[in-house]
């Protein structure tokens, strides 16, 4: 029992402060951060776009899996961009925090559209889910229009 308690202390000492450690994240890192989850979004949204357009032959079970990443990785990258972060050289444009109420609208639109596709795979209309990849696809594409330099 005693054993146990001292397990319990450490583990919680230890999460106590990787948390400390998480919260004060350089802003280098945090940039880093945020674009490995968006090019990770880029890896599982491009073949299931391909498949949305008829490039690539529809895979069911690739869709799942890759919309189940997705849906992780969509809520990843967005507390990435602190106003520490503005100084680091990126793609960002100054808008995504300048008028951080419209970047907060568009990331929760993303998010909401991404859940949207992870219920309408779970439903397997193969015509529906294919329809919702493309407004998953242009609610990406409207971020960038707004808050990404463009190449």
């Amino acid at each position: 029992m005693k054993h146990a308690l001292i397990a319990a202390l450490i583990g919680t000492s230890t999460l106590l402060a990787s948390g400390t450690v998480l919260a004060q994240a350089k802003p280098d890192t945090l940039v880093k951060q945020r674009q490995a989850a968006m090019t990770l979004q880029g890896k599982y949204f491009g073949p299931i776009a391909g498949m949305a357009q008829g490039k690539v032959p529809y895979n069911a079970e690739v869709v799942k899996r890759n919309v189940a990443f997705l849906d992780a990785l969509s809520k990843m990258s967005w507390d990435g961009f602190t106003p520490a972060t503005q100084e680091i050289k990126s793609r960002t444009l100054p808008a995504a925090y300048s008028d951080a109420a419209k970047f907060k609208a568009a990331q929760d639109s993303f998010m909401s559209e991404v859940g949207k596709l992870v219920a309408t795979t779970n439903g397997g209309d193969e015509a529906a889910i294919k329809t919702q990849i493309g407004v998953v696809a242009k609610n990406c594409g409207s971020c960038h229009e707004g808050f990404r330099e463009k190449n």
